[in-house]
C-alpha cells in the first residue's frame, strides 16, 4: 500500500506540504530592509470549520513497517493488520501512550513526523490519519471524520510550533527570524483550531526570543511589533511581551508603532481586563503607553482623544471595566512618582511605636534602596493607610533622600498623653504627627512631575463625564493614594478640580463620598476643610461641600456636631464674611441646641448680627423659636388627622394655628405630604404615634426624624418610597417599639 499518495477531494486547508524547508516560507520585505514593512499587514484569517485544540483522546493505533522482506510484506498487508486501543497525549514534544505497551511502548517525537496525512482513497481503512515516520507509517483510525480531522489539525498544530520553538530559540540571522516569525504567525491566524493557546503559543515563542536577545536594533524592534500584531488584537501580550513594548514606548514615544499597533492593544486591555493584581505589567505597558502619548506635539489633547474613544460618543460608557481599569492604572502611576520617598520611610518605626516610645532613632534599620518609576502591584480601591507614618521632618531632593530629623516638644506631649490608647490616629492626625502638612518639602524629579502631570490630569478628565463621576467618586473615597502624595502642595491643588466637580453634583451617590469611607476616617471633606492639610484658599471649597451636603440629607445633629467640634472657627469666619451657607449652618446649631457653652452662643449671634444676610436669617430664627415655644405650649388635642390630598404647606399652617404640646397621635395617612414636613414634626414634644401610610415621606425626612423625635414610638410607612437607608436610619433608635411597612409589621422587644 502506497501511503505516499496524498488526499483525493479534500479541501486545500487539509494538506501541509512538510517537505518544505520551514525557513525562507515567507518573502522579504520590499528592498530587504528591516522596519521597511508598513505599520499594518493585510492577513487572511480562516473561514471554515472550526476545532478545538486535542491534548489527548481514545483512538486506534496500527504501525505498519517498511517490509524487507517477502514475508515482512505479507505480515503488513491490510488483511493481518492489528490495531491497538490507545489513550494517546499530544505532549509539547512528542506524541505518548497512557499505556505504554505494544505500539506506542515508546514515544513518538514529533521531530521523527515525516508528515500527516488524511487517507482518503476507496479502499483505505475509514476515518484514518498517516503519520510517516523513517521507519514505516503510523495509522490513526478515529469514531467519525470530525474527531479524524480534529486529530490531523491538532497533530500538524503540535508538530509547527515544536518546530517553530526549535528554530527560533537558535536565531543567527534576523531577517531569517523575522521571516519566520511572520509564517508563524500567519499559521495561527489561518489554523482551523480554535482555542487561547493558539494565539497565546506563537506570542509566548516571540516573547522568549526577544527576552533572551538583548542586542536588537530600533528597526528590529518595529519590524518584530509590526509582524506579530494581527495576534494582539484578540489577545493580551505575555508579561515578557509587556516589557519589551515598555522599552519601545520609553525609548520612541513618537514612532507610529505606537499609534497604529499599541492602541488597539492599550483599548483591548481597558475595555477586558479584569484585575490588573494578576497581571502587574499590562498595567505597567498600558502607562507606558499613556505617557508616550503625551510625549508627542500635541500632548495631553491626545490623551483626551483616546479617553474619549475609550468612553465613546453615548452619553453612557458601554464599558463597565474602562474606568476602574484607568483609575487602576493613575494611581499606580501617582503612587511610582512618590515611591523613593514611600521606600525612606519603609524602615522608620510605625504610628503605634512612636506613640509608646518603642523604637528609638539609632535602632532604626538603614534605608533600603530607592527606585523610581516602579509599580505598586495592586492600587484599586487601595486606602490610605497610617500605620507607617513617621515622627520626623523630611526636607527630600529629587535623586537623594535627604533626612533631617527634628524632634518636636508639641508632638511629643500630644503623643505622650495618648500613649494608652490602641487605636491609630485618623489620617490627618498621622500627616500632623509625620512629616506631612507644613514641615514635608517634597521636589520630584522632571520625569516624575511630568508623570504626575499627565495622571492627575486624566483623574481631572474622567471626573468630567456625568455617567463615570458616581463609580470615580466610589473609587476615590477611600483617599487611595500615599500620605506623601497628600502633603505635596502641587498634588493636591491638582487634585482640588476633582474634589469641586464632585462637591458640584447634585447627586447624592457623588457627593456623599466626600466624607469619610466609614467612622473614624478622615475623607476629602476634612482633608480641603480648613486646617486641613490640602485646603490652600480661605474656605470657598469647604463652603461649597457643606452647602451641597446641608442641601441633601445631611441636615442631622450629627453632621452639626461634627461641624462644632471640628470646623466651627471656619464657619464663623465664613459666616463673618458673608456666606450664606455658614450663616444657615450657624443658625441650625442654635436653632437645634448644638452649642451648649453660652460665651459661644454669643459669639455665633455676634457673627450673624454682623452680616445683612446673617442678621436676616438670625431674626428669622428668632421667630421660628418663638413660634415654636407657642406650640409646644401645653394644651391642645392629643389626636390629630389630617384630611386627604393635604399638602406639606397645609400641614405647616395648620401647626403654627395654635397650640399642639399634647399631640400624641398623628395621621397623615393618604396626604401629599413629603419628606419635606419632617421640619415641622420634629417641633411636636409629645409624639407618639406618626401614621404616613400612602405618602410620599421618603429616607430624608426618617433621617431628620430619627434625630430629633425621641418620643416616637409607632412608624407607619406602608406604601412609602422608602428604602433601605432610610430603615437604617431608624434600626438604631430604641425609641421606636414598632412600625408598618408594605403591610409588614415589625415590633422590637
Amino acid at each position: 500500500m502506497d501511503f505516499t499518495n496524498s488526499s483525493c477531494g479534500e479541501s486545500d486547508h487539509r494538506q501541509i506540504e512538510e517537505n518544505k524547508p520551514l525557513l525562507g516560507e515567507m518573502s522579504a520585505p520590499e528592498g530587504g530592509k528591516m522596519g521597511a514593512v508598513p505599520c499594518r499587514r493585510a492577513v487572511v484569517h480562516f473561514n471554515g470549520m472550526r476545532y478545538k485544540l486535542l491534548q489527548e483522546g481514545d483512538i486506534q493505533v496500527c504501525v505498519i513497517r517498511h517490509p524487507r522482506t517477502f514475508l515482512s510484506k505479507i505480515l503488513t498487508s491490510k488483511f493481518l493488520r492489528r490495531w491497538e486501543p490507545h489513550h494517546l497525549t499530544l505532549a509539547d514534544n512528542s506524541l505518548t501512550s497512557a499505556t505504554p505497551t505494544g505500539y506506542m511502548e515508546d514515544s513518538m517525537p514529533y521531530s521523527a513526523i515525516e508528515d500527516v496525512q488524511l487517507l482518503s482513497w476507496e479502499n483505505a481503512p475509514k476515518y484514518c490519519l498517516q503519520l510517516t515516520f523513517p521507519g514505516g507509517t503510523v495509522l490513526l483510525q478515529a469514531a467519525n471524520s470530525y474527531l479524524r480531522d480534529q486529530w490531523f489539525h491538532s497533530l500538524q498544530w503540535k508538530k509547527k510550533i515544536y518546530k517553530y520553538k526549535k528554530v527560533l530559540s537558535n536565531p543567527n540571522r534576523w531577517e531569517v527570524v523575522l521571516k519566520e516569525i511572520r509564517s508563524l504567525v500567519d499559521m495561527a491566524l489561518t489554523s482551523p483550531l480554535q482555542d487561547d493557546s493558539i494565539h497565546q503559543a506563537p506570542l509566548e515563542i516571540v516573547s522568549k526570543l526577544l527576552s533572551e536577545s538583548i542586542n536588537l536594533t530600533t528597526q528590529e524592534h518595529e519590524s518584530i511589533i509590526v509582524a506579530i500584531a494581527p495576534l494582539l488584537e484578540n489577545n493580551h501580550p505575555p508579561p515578557d511581551l509587556c516589557e519589551f513594548f515598555c522599552k519601545h514606548c520609553r525609548e520612541r514615544p513618537r514612532s507610529m508603532v505606537v499609534i497604529e499597533v499599541f492602541t488597539p492593544v492599550v483599548q483591548r486591555i481597558l475595555k477586558h481586563n479584569m484585575d490588573f493584581g494578576k497581571c502587574p505589567r499590562l498595567r505597567l505597558f498600558t502607562q507606558e503607553y499613556i505617557l508616550a502619548l503625551n510625549e508627542l506635539n500635541a500632548g495631553m489633547e491626545v490623551v483626551k482623544k483616546f479617553i474619549h474613544s475609550m468612553h465613546g460618543p453615548t452619553a453612557n460608557c458601554p464599558h463597565p471595566r474602562v474606568l476602574p481599569n484607568l483609575v487602576a492604572v493613575c494611581l499606580a502611576a501617582i503612587y511610582s512618582c512618590y515611591e523613593e520617598f514611600i521606600n525612606s520611610r519603609d524602615n522608620s518605626p510605625s504610628l503605634k511605636e512612636i506613640r509608646n516610645g518603642c523604637q528609638q532613632q539609632c535602632d532604626r534599620k538603614p534605608n533600603i534602596p530607592l527606585r523610581l518609576l516602579h509599580t505598586n502591584p495592586d492600587l484599586v480601591s487601595q486606602e490610605v493607610t497610617s500605620a507607617d507614618s513617621r515622627h520626623k521632618t523630611v526636607i527630600v531632593t529629587s535623586n537623594e533622600v535627604h533626612v533631617e530629623v527634628e524632634r518636636n516638644n508639641t508632638v511629643n506631649q500630644k503623643l505622650k498623653a495618648n500613649t494608652g490608647n490602641d487605636s491609630e490616629p485618623n489620617l490627618i492626625d498621622c500627616l500632623l504627627i509625620s512629616p506631612a502638612c507644613s514641615t514635608m518639602s517634597i521636589e520630584l524629579s522632571p520625569q516624575a512631575e511630568r508623570v504626575l502631570e499627565c495622571y492627575v490630569e486624566i483623574l481631572k478628565i474622567l471626573s468630567d463625564y456625568d455617567d463615570w463621576r458616581p463609580a470615580l467618586a466610589s473609587l476615590l473615597q477611600p483617599i487611595p493614594f500615599p500620605k506623601e502624595a497628600l502633603a505635596h502642595e502641587t498634588f493636591t491643588k491638582e487634585l482640588k478640580y476633582v474634589i469641586q466637580r464632585f462637591a458640584e453634583d447634585p447627586r447624592q451617590e457623588v457627593h456623599s463620598c466626600l466624607l469619610s469611607v466609614r467612622a473614624g476616617k478622615d475623607g476629602w471633606f476634612q482633608l480641603y476643610s480648613p486646617g486641613g492639610v490640602a485646603c490652600d484658599d480661605d474656605g470657598e471649597l469647604f463652603a461649597s461641600m457643606v452647602h451641597i451636603l446641608m442641601g441633601s440629607c445631611y441636615k442631622t445633629k450629627k453632621f452639626l456636631l461634627s461641624l462644632a467640634e471640628n470646623k466651627l472657627g471656619p464657619c464663623m469666619l465664613l459666616a463673618l464674611r458673608g456666606n450664606q451657607t455658614m450663616v444657615e449652618i450657624l443658625c441650625l446649631m442654635l436653632e437645634y441646641n448644638i452649642i451648649e457653652n453660652n460665651d459661644t452662643q454669643l459669639q455665633i449671634i455676634s457673627t450673624l448680627e454682623s452680616t445683612d444676610v446673617g442678621k436676616r436669617m438670625y431674626e428669622q430664627l428668632c421667630d421660628r423659636q418663638r413660634e415654636l415655644k407657642e406650640l409646644q405650649r401645653k394644651g391642645g388635642p392629643t389626636r390629630l388627622t389630617l384630611p386627604s390630598k393635604s399638602t406639606d404647606a397645609d400641614l405647616a399652617r395648620l401647626l403654627s394655628s395654635g397650640s399642639f404640646g399634647n399631640l400624641e397621635n398623628l395621621s397623615l395617612a393618604f396626604t401629599n405630604v413629603t419628606s419635606a414636613c419632617a421640619e415641622q414634626l420634629i417641633k411636636l414634644p409629645s409624639l407618639k404615634q406618626l401614621n404616613l401610610w400612602s405618602t410620599q415621606f421618603g429616607d430624608a425626612g426618617l433621617r431628620v426624624l430619627s434625630e430629633h423625635l425621641t418620643t416616637l414610638q409607632v412608624l407607619n410607612l406602608c406604601e412609602t418610597p422608602v428604602t433601605d437607608a432610610g430603615l437604617l436610619a431608624l434600626s438604631c433608635k430604641d425609641h421606636i417599639s414598632s412600625f408598618l411597612i408594605n403591610a409588614l409589621y415589625i415590633q422590637y422587644v
